[in-house]
């Protein structure tokens, strides 16, 4: 059984009487963000070590709740080990760290104490020392009978960095933090305005990571661009949802109309949109609205595509654009389903990438082309995603 335990105990540097867990962080809390990469990395229950229960941390923890794991506020040591399983490995995240999944996983694996270090040269103020040249970079897995030797001692010991001692006494492992974390996002500190640009630097490496190269060359600049604008305001993911089938909406009207360049656009710019929103749905932990927006952003072309098809087809009096666009949609829909979740090579296609091409060809007056190169590279993006599952078997 994997446990987190998170500490919301110390107050921000440059923020009076807030405490560094409730600063806001990629569309939430720094210590939801901490929860997210604890349930991610497989963890059932949740101890949250607290100083005093504002209500932003309450507010916190209520959401947290909501994720499917138990979670628990504790003062003390005690109350901590009577609150964890005697036989769990605890994942111990340090106030104020910042980080990403990936750096976490090979603590969440089988195994006694852990503590993730980096060199001390490379490591800014209140870093704790581990010995050896390294520091303390602010994860650790731990057994749970270090909480239970923490509560034999004086309670005005300092829980985090005692545990960090008792893990470091009884032997345990020392993992080097990757020099990529080192230079991203990862980070342990108590200042608002570094832990903003922190999250910045987390959203970014996020967006960039998504696959397939109009992601990556197009929906990501464009969401390193917009979303830090519309998290510090709240804005609502349903708002950008609604504006972006709005426009959506326009563009098939205008497909409807035999306005072909202005209504495929329009569709291209709504399911970029529905992308961006769906994006702000994972930073804000909307699971279920994530989904659906990503659902739709591939739904939208394969109706624009259908579309513009008959519509091509009925001004040609020839039906090779509907057999086309037909084509498109089938080889499309079954490529994203061989592909599923696992990475994508750069080339790849995707949705809004063969929507872009069938643009492409509106412009020239060419439908035929443009659907006919579309529905190409959705057979050679299938071929490939058939073939790769084949290597796989």
């Amino acid at each position: 059984m994997l446990a987190g335990l998170l500490f919301a105990m110390h107050d921000a540097d440059d923020r009076p009487a807030m405490l560094t867990a409730t600063l806001p962080f990629g569309g939430v809390t720094l210590i939801e963000y901490q929860a997210r990469l604890l349930i991610a990395a497989g963890a059932s229950q949740i101890v949250i070590l607290v100083a005093r229960l504002t209500p932003e941390l309450l507010g916190a923890i209520a959401r947290i709740g909501k994720r499917g794991v138990a979670v628990d506020t504790v003062r003390t040591a005690i109350e901590a080990a009577e609150k964890l399983h005697p036989l769990a490995r605890i994942l111990m995240l340090a106030d104020g760290l910042t980080t990403t999944s990936d750096t976490l996983g090979v603590l969440a694996r089988e195994g006694g104490d852990a503590l993730l270090v980096m060199p001390e040269e490379q490591a800014g103020p209140g870093y704790e020392r581990v010995g050896g040249g390294m520091v303390w970079a602010g994860a650790a897995r731990i057994e749970a009978r270090r909480l239970g030797e923490l509560a034999a001692m004086p309670r005005d010991y300092d829980v985090q960095s005692t545990l960090v001692r008792l893990a470091s006494q009884a032997r345990g492992v020392h993992v080097l933090l990757p020099q990529e974390a080192i230079r991203g996002s990862h980070g342990v500190g108590h200042s608002g305005t570094a832990l903003e640009a922190r999250g910045r630097t987390v959203m970014a490496a996020m967006v960039s990571g998504r696959s397939g190269w109009f992601e990556r060359f197009i929906t990501a600049p464009l969401a390193r661009i917009v979303i830090p604008l519309l998290v510090p305001k709240t804005v609502p993911v349903v708002a950008v949802a609604g504006g972006a089938g709005t426009v959506g909406l326009i563009g098939l009207v205008l497909l409807g109309f035999d306005y072909p360049v202005a209504g495929l656009l329009l569709t291209l710019v709504a399911t970029v949109g529905l992308s961006l929103a769906a994006i702000l749905a994972d930073l804000r932990d909307e699971s279920a609205s994530e989904r659906g927006l990503h659902r739709a952003a591939a739904v939208l072309p394969g109706l624009a595509a259908l579309l513009y098809g008959h519509i091509a087809t009925r001004d040609a009096l020839e039906g090779t654009p509907q057999v086309l666009a037909l084509g498109l949609v089938l080889l499309g829909v079954l490529g994203e389903r061989a592909l599923g979740a696992a990475p994508r090579r750069m080339w790849w296609g995707s949705a809004p990438a063969y929507l872009l091409v069938v643009w492409l060809g509106a412009v020239v007056a060419a439908p035929s082309v443009g659907l006919g190169l579309a529905t190409s590279y959705a057979g050679a993006t299938l071929a490939a995603a058939i073939e790769r599952l084949r290597r796989q078997a």
